[in-house]
């Protein structure tokens, strides 16, 4: 059987000048591709001022036994080629940013600028925040987090159940090589979500990133020489000790832990 595709009586919805939408049967095959390029041959490519957006297409029914006897409904909207031109295409990408940066609990300062006292005597913390008899109880500031987001218009066959299984397993982990000018280690990928543009056409994905600087030559208290990348948690230890006759706490060890796995971001599949 022949494939037939014909506009369906009464099937025009018209705006004056901004949208239309006209629907098709077509019939004789069961090939999706073949319909939609039977649908995308017999639709016109403008109507009136307006341009074709790409077309639709669900299945109707299947008569038993009889493959060629199924059809298929076809959908064509038009709108004016202004709105149309601001629509992103396939391979095109779209990218934002903030500083906005994130707090963290710290319990040590960057320096002890004064400290003031009702007797003469000024016990040395080395930079411990808060400290009480038998604690340190820190503070909570904003540290510089460069968070980030892109959106990149995958085609259809980018986007298996393979690629998909690949975004999820790199959520949380971080990057082991340079990736957006961020060295290794400073760049936390938070995920992505993605919605597929129409019937069967490209992926509309947006990834969202998290950078955090590496520091090197770090001093905490008397504690020199400490190294940690971006996304490394340090903490520190304190212990008992006199300073003019005050029970005080002051660093005793630094602890840099890894607590994100790294992962390789080249499998996003949006370069680096």
């Amino acid at each position: 059987m022949a494939i037939t595709c014909m506009e369906r009586y009464q099937s025009r919805r018209v705006t004056d000048g901004e949208r239309a939408e006209l629907q098709y049967l077509i019939r004789g095959t069961a090939d999706e591709a073949a319909a939609l390029a039977s649908l995308k041959a017999t639709a016109p490519a403008t109507f009136g001022s307006l341009v074709r957006e790409p077309v639709q297409l669900e299945p109707q029914h299947v008569v038993v036994g009889d493959d060629d006897a199924s059809s298929w409904l076809g959908r064509v909207e038009y709108s004016p080629a202004s709105v149309q031109s601001s629509r992103p295409e396939t391979g095109e990408s779209l990218f934002s940013f903030d500083t906005g940066g994130g707090t963290q609990h710290i319990t040590q300062s960057i320096a002890t600028i004064s400290s003031y006292s009702a007797d003469a005597t000024q016990p040395d913390f080395h930079g411990a925040i808060n400290v009480t008899h038998d604690n340190v109880e820190g503070v909570d500031i904003t540290v510089p987090v460069y968070n980030f987001s892109e959106t990149h218009y995958l085609a259809a066959a980018t986007v298996t159940s393979g690629y998909k299984g690949t975004l999820f397993g790199l959520t949380g982990k971080v990057n082991n090589a340079s990736f957006r000018g961020l060295a290794a280690g400073e760049c936390l990928f938070l995920g992505a979500s993605g919605s597929q543009r129409g019937n069967g056409e490209d992926w509309e994905i947006t990834f969202r990133f998290a950078g955090s600087p590496n520091r090197t030559g770090i001093d905490v208290g008397p504690i020199s020489g400490i190294a940690k990348k971006g996304w490394e948690y340090m903490w520190v230890r304190y212990k008992d000790a006199v300073d003019d006759t005050y029970l005080i706490q002051i660093p005793s060890h630094v602890y840099v832990e890894k607590v994100y796995d790294l992962g390789d971001f080249s499998g996003l599949g949006i370069g680096s």
